[in-house]
């Protein structure tokens, strides 16, 4: 099949159903993007085999789908099936998926040497040597874990949580409430009379120096921040 076109396919018990796809428009609905059904098909017509040109029967399509209407019968496929990717679409996606675990491994995990963050261009020279294969189609807290376990003879790695302490005064109280939640999970937050707000945020382990340095800028270094396990 050319690279101009790419196969959604799905399995119905028993049956194999496919649609011939635009491929970037395909590949932007599976990722969640608003993309209209008869914009991603390069032809309204439903396949037992694409490959071939075998067309589905009008009484298949009926029994399987409820309906012969081929965009309503693309959607299904689009949703619930499988879409195959060109070669650069591939390529992007492990690419992309590959940035994230390094972020989430320099998020996650600290040197327990040093108790600070590996930066990612250690994590990224590091998975080099481990030759570890991404799946795009894969989570990437899932692969990740995989990966640390690979990564530890050649690194050091830990993940940990820890507690933070924060107090920020009223000036910078409501501003930074938002970002203080981000980082983690407020597990205790409190206005105090004064305006001010205090806070005890779990976080992982890599985010403490990220967090100071962008609590420090919000609030010009006003602000109290201390691990407390």
């Amino acid at each position: 099949m050319s690279e101009r076109y790419t196969i959604a396919r799905i399995n119905h018990d028993g049956e194999h159903f496919e649609i011939l796809t635009k491929p970037e428009p395909a590949l932007s609905y599976k990722l969640g993007k608003t993309t209209s059904v008869s914009q991603i098909l390069a032809t309204e017509t439903i396949f037992t085999d694409a490959g071939k040109g075998s067309k589905a029967s009008e009484e298949k399509l009926k029994e399987f789908f409820g309906t012969t209407d081929p965009i309503k019968i693309a959607e299904v496929i689009l949703k619930k099936g499988t879409l195959q990717l060109t070669t650069d679409q591939r390529r992007q996606l492990v690419e992309d998926k590959r940035r994230q675990i390094i972020s989430f491994i320099s998020r996650e995990c600290i040197d327990p040497k040093t108790n600070l963050p590996h930066p990612p261009l250690r994590i990224e020279q590091a998975m080099k040597q481990i030759h570890f294969s991404i799946d795009p189609s894969k989570g990437v807290e899932e692969q990740s874990k995989d990966i640390i376990k690979l990564l530890r003879p050649i690194i050091p790695l830990k993940m940990e949580k820890i507690t933070v302490e924060v107090h920020v005064p009223q000036e910078h109280a409501s501003k930074v409430y938002g970002t203080v939640k981000g980082f983690g999970t407020l597990k205790m937050d409190q206005w105090q009379a004064d305006g001010s707000w205090s806070a005890i945020v779990e976080m992982s382990a890599g985010l403490y120096g990220p967090f100071l340095d962008k609590l420090g800028k919000m609030t010009r270094g006003n602000i109290e921040a201390k691990m407390v396990r």
